[in-house]
């Protein structure tokens, strides 16, 4: 069984940054397409951003492009999210997941093509 955990979220202003993490277990973390979501209270979990298995992909959603960036250590079995100019809408738990289809590698704006996630943590934007 896979396990994710996400570092702590926090309380930021308008403007700020804040790097999560998402540190997972087991050796296969190599093979795994990587997502970060997020849901805000109210609304649907929706996508932020995906890396391939070896970075040499990523993707974002149009409302985080140019603020926001993933990476990954694979030996670290570490994916990052850093999170610049934050705004208020950003406001939302985030969630990382794990994919370890093909699918995932090429369709990982989906939520659906992903085996495992975190448990979330808070990032709250001060206006």
């Amino acid at each position: 069984q896979v396990q994710l955990v996400e570092s702590r979220g926090g309380l930021v202003q308008t403007g700020g940054s804040l790097r999560l993490s998402c540190t997972t277990s087991g050796r296969t973390f190599i093979t795994y397409a990587m997502g970060w979501f997020r849901q805000a209270p109210g609304k649907e979990r929706e996508f932020v951003a995906y890396i391939t298995w070896n970075g040499g992909n990523t993707y974002y959603a149009d409302s985080v492009k140019g603020r926001f960036t993933i990476s990954r250590d694979n030996a670290k079995t570490t994916v990052y999210l850093q999170m610049n100019s934050l705004k208020p809408e950003d406001t939302a738990v985030y969630y990382c997941a794990a994919g370890a289809s093909m699918a995932a590698q090429r369709m990982g704006v989906s939520a659906r093509y992903y085996d495992y996630w975190g448990q979330g943590t808070q990032v709250t934007v001060s206006s």
